[in-house]
């Protein structure tokens, strides 16, 4: 996707900047560089993705020139340019490609140079000491010297905007203490420990930062745009809604669109998780990425390729990624007390010992250094984090779209999965399996039905409108179409009021005696919705339709138990015919309910614990918003992309199971995370007050632990499908 460097700004705020931001290995680097750019007058929005690196804000810049706020970046470390431009430099010297997402190797980098550099110096100090003994004491000062003279200008920097407890300036305290009280030694080995862990954590971020970018790359640079009887190449970029493009066997899908002519199977498992080749013939929808497998293809281009499926995907999970959980915003709230605390008792290390108790300055000196290296809270601040951003991913690879970490979280702790029935449980394609005249014949009912339907997106009036097209029956003219909410859609035809509802509506209007109740019995009790048309109030006819339920339906319900979580169906359909879905399924089942029946019905499940609902993302908004989590069952659509928290484009029931499986597995990756990043640290921090830890084993303690944190959180990745998980 490109992004533009200028947008429209809300008056009064400035102009709408966007920058591309490079070298951020970790949620601090955001924060530093938000808190700079925020004391900057004139400036207002700042906003810092760290995994899409874009960054956002509104600057006035008769306040503060745009030149000044990218030297301000700049001055912290970090590489910027407009979030357009190709090449990126990071502070360091490194390029990026922007366009395409690429990486240069770790020893293109500048943070690689300087590690390189000063682990050449001191390999070369340590081989001084062997060949004279005599300088041994000095032969490491240049290798500290130079970490410190780089370090240590990034720390003054960044106390100057603002963030004096960076672990840049603990780290930059804690060797220039070293070589006052003569451990020069010490000191070499501090700054390359923590030139090697920056190194490491910034390769890790890219590769997590690249498990997302490489969907983007699934779309081919160039599609076969058709004209007249030719086909040539072109960029992907190029190609306009409405041109046909040419999909040949093995070639993987240019752009969105839908099929125009041709027939083949295709492979949409980067979109929709789902492996097994999906069939397609004229009329059918296409993803970019996807891989035609047997026939040829003529698409019709519906989106942009800035605007495909997978780039909106990419764009939504990098969105997501940005969003704190509840989780992280609390380990941002205690950790800004953790390091101060932290630093309070370092100081206190110095000087308690040596006044209160005659102790030895340069032993309690010592450890009071090495504490401060133990107080950086990076790998506590990027435990949760790290681990959401890993599951997002994670769930995107497999069509389960999530919509921030506050959703993954509350997936993993729902009791209860509330599912609407038409186009979510079963397959929404209902069929029209008979047709009763109480008044007529059956081409004069099925055309009443039809031409009240006429216009209506619900599968029950698709089907009704299928077989009257089948069946040949025309329609006929009517007006002042309407619907009635969960009971009936009606419209005047020739001069009458005809209603096609409910039984139940049909009751009300006419009374029980008007209706055939053993027919209408024996259809609800094999599974089948039954229809009423009425024509002024009084009955005409039945239509009843059948939906079958979706395939793996009853495996996703079973996988779900498994996991201890109850499912229960919400259904507008009569009571007959949900328990019979009900019965196949294996779950509970609350039926005949109006929309504002679901919302009572799931508040009242809200009382026994989280409640997740899963519907179509068309028709059931209020009850996805009521949920504590809203998941849409919807294959790539837009309202699957765009409402609820959750989306399973694979319209697999399964999918379900899969995401509590996922947001478990997160959840207690996090636990993890968090567990390892303060034990370790409280481990530390008394072997340190006893003497027992070196300098070098306490920098090794921090960058040790956020490397460590972020390779677990990358497990995630690896995720291939669902598996049992404890309930939580």
């Amino acid at each position: 996707m490109q992004d533009k460097t200028i947008e429209a700004a809300a008056p009064g705020t400035g102009q709408a900047l966007r920058y591309k931001v490079a070298g951020m290995d970790c949620p601090s680097c955001v924060g530093k560089i938000e808190t700079a750019l925020r004391r900057l007058p004139g400036t207002s929005g700042v906003g810092l993705n760290h995994h899409s690196q874009i960054l956002r804000l509104s600057l006035d810049e008769a306040a503060t020139p745009r030149a000044t706020v990218e030297a301000t970046i700049r001055g912290l470390g970090f590489g910027v340019e407009p979030a357009d431009t190709i090449h990126i430099a990071d502070g360091d010297g490194v390029v990026t490609d922007a366009a395409s997402g690429t990486e240069p190797r770790w020893w293109q980098t500048g943070r690689g140079r300087i590690t390189i550099l000063i682990a050449l110096l001191v390999g070369g100090g340590y081989l001084l000491s062997l060949l004279a003994p005599a300088v041994s004491e000095v032969a490491l000062m240049p290798a500290a010297l130079f970490g410190l003279a780089v370090f240590g200008r990034r720390a003054v920097r960044l106390a100057r905007s603002g963030s004096p407890f960076s672990i840049e300036m603990l780290m930059s305290v804690a060797t220039l203490g070293a070589l006052v009280i003569g451990e020069a030694e010490e000191a070499a080995v501090v700054v390359l420990l923590f030139a090697i862990g920056e190194l490491l954590e910034g390769v890790a971020a890219g590769t997590a930062r690249s498990g997302i970018r490489a969907l983007s790359a699934l779309v081919p640079r160039t599609a076969l745009l058709i004209e007249g009887e030719n086909a040539r190449a072109v960029p992907v970029e190029r190609l306009e809604v409405g041109q046909l493009v040419l999909v040949r066997p093995g070639d993987r899908v240019s752009a969105d669109g839908v099929v125009e002519e041709g027939e083949s199977d295709i492979d949409e498992s980067p979109v929709t998780g789902e492996s097994v080749p999906v069939a397609k013939t004229v009329g059918s929808p296409v993803f970019a990425g996807g891989i035609n497998a047997t026939g040829v293809l003529r698409v019709r281009v519906t989106r942009k390729a800035s605007d495909n499926t997978i780039a909106r995907i990419v764009q939504l999970v990098e969105e997501a990624q940005a969003a704190k959980s509840p989780t992280a915003r609390w380990i941002e709230r205690f950790s800004a007390r953790y390091t101060p605390a932290v630093i309070a008792v370092s100081v206190l290390t110095v000087l308690v010992p040596p006044l209160a108790f005659g102790g030895d300055w340069h032993t309690w000196i010592y450890r009071g250094l090495a504490l401060l290296l133990i107080g950086c809270p990076c790998a506590l601040v990027l435990s949760t984090p790290a681990a959401i951003a890993s599951g997002i991913a994670a769930g995107a690879r497999r069509g389960l779209l999530i919509k921030g970490g506050a959703a993954l979280e509350a997936i993993g702790k729902v009791r209860t999965i509330a599912f609407d029935k038409t186009g979510t449980l079963t397959l929404g394609q209902p069929r029209v399996t008979d047709i009763v005249p109480l008044d007529g014949n059956e081409r004069t009912l099925l055309g009443l039905a039809a031409t009240v339907e006429n216009g209506s997106a619900h599968p029950l009036a698709r089907a009704i409108l299928e077989r009257a097209a089948a069946d040949g029956v025309p329609l006929r003219p009517a007006r002042d179409r309407k619907a009635v909410p969960g009971r009936a859609v009606q419209a005047v035809v020739g001069g009458r009021l005809i209603e096609v509802g409910s039984p139940r509506h049909a009751v009300e209007r006419g009374g029980a005696g008007s209706l055939p109740a053993d027919t209408i019995a024996a259809f609800e009790e094999e599974g089948k919705t039954v229809a009423v048309v009425l024509a002024d109030g009084r009955p005409v006819g039945l239509l009843a339709l059948r939906d079958e339920p979706r395939p793996d339906a009853a495996q996703g319900i079973a996988a779900l138990r498994g996991l201890g979580v109850r499912s229960v169906m919400l259904t507008g359909d009569n009571r007959r015919t949900g328990q019979a879905v009900a019965r196949t399924l294996g779950l509970a089942v609350e039926a005949e309910l109006l929309p504002e029946d679901k919302l009572r019905a799931i508040a009242g499940l809200k009382g026994q614990g989280t409640v997740a609902m899963i519907g179509d993302g068309i028709n059931d908004g209020p009850a996805l918003a009521a949920a504590d989590v809203g998941i849409a069952m919807g294959g790539g659509t837009d309202v699957a992309l765009e409402t609820a928290d959750a989306a399973l484009l694979g319209n697999r029931v399964e999918g379900v199971a899969d995401l509590v499986t996922l947001s478990r597995a997160t959840l207690a990756n996090i636990h993890q995370n968090v567990a390892f990043a303060l034990g370790l640290k409280a481990v530390f921090l008394v072997t340190t007050l006893f003497g027992i830890t070196d300098l070098w084993l306490a920098i090794l303690a921090d960058t040790g632990a956020t490397i460590l944190v972020t390779l677990n959180a990358l497990r995630l990745l690896r995720r291939k499908g669902a598996s049992p998980a404890p309930a939580l």
